[in-house]
């Protein structure tokens, strides 16, 4: 049976909101459970329902998107972001990344592309416009190139366990998944995933992939 993804709109127009409905709803494990019209009005909706998807713009009366973010990592911690603008920018999506969205994808591409991110990032994956994915590969061996003996320094100074939990954040497993292959509980897990993030100075899950990516982590996750 197909876990049926449950996704939150937030976008102020709502001939827009209607047509990202329709797709959305057309697929067979897709539900929109609900829409905003402003930042304030999603922040609320996310916390009531929890959506495992929070489709969201960046221009918004009342709060921006990249206002509402971070507010939303606290109200609805295991709801993943998923942008969607119409800001072609390279500084809208470095900002977006490191306010912790797990996605970032262009109004204009908003049909079949948008079904593939939105899967893409319920998987766990960070999910950005294809035309825009050279500004993470710039972010990346820039980090890899200028930080890489800091870096080492840095992972060596985390815990085993603070490293394992860190690796499968990066992998996309959720608190609960990561509890149940660790054998801790998840306010466990978000302590050791809090630390961890601490030590290494990175705020989102969007900066750890990069540096997991970066240090090589993520070939070294097999066990």
């Amino acid at each position: 049976m197909t876990t049926e993804i449950r996704i939150v709109l937030a976008d102020d127009h709502a001939v827009l909101r209607a047509g990202l409905r329709l797709l959305l709803d057309e697929q067979l494990d897709m539900k929109v459970v609900g829409e905003a019209a402003d930042g304030a009005e999603v922040l609320e909706l996310s916390e009531a329902l929890q959506p495992d998807i929070i489709l969201l713009d960046l221009t918004m009366p009342r709060l921006g998107g990249l206002e509402a973010l971070p507010l939303l990592r606290e109200r609805a911690p295991e709801s993943r972001v998923l942008v969607l603008t119409m800001h072609d920018d390279q500084s809208y999506l470095r900002q977006v990344l490191k306010n912790g969205a797990a996605g970032y994808v262009l109004k204009k591409a908003a049909d079949a592309e948008l079904i593939t991110a939105v899967q893409s990032v319920m998987r766990g994956d960070v999910y950005v416009q294809p035309s825009m994915t050279r500004t993470l590969l710039d972010d990346m061996l820039y980090e890899s190139e200028s930080h890489v003996t800091a870096s080492d320094d840095l992972w060596a100074s985390l815990s085993q366990r603070e490293q394992e939990v860190l690796k499968m954040v990066a992998m996309g497993y959720t608190g609960r998944e990561i509890g149940d292959k660790l054998s801790l509980s998840i306010k466990t897990v978000d302590t050791y995933r809090a630390r961890g993030m601490g030590k290494l100075g990175l705020q989102s899950r969007a900066a750890l992939v990069r540096f997991a990516l970066a240090q090589g982590l993520m070939e070294d996750s097999s066990g």
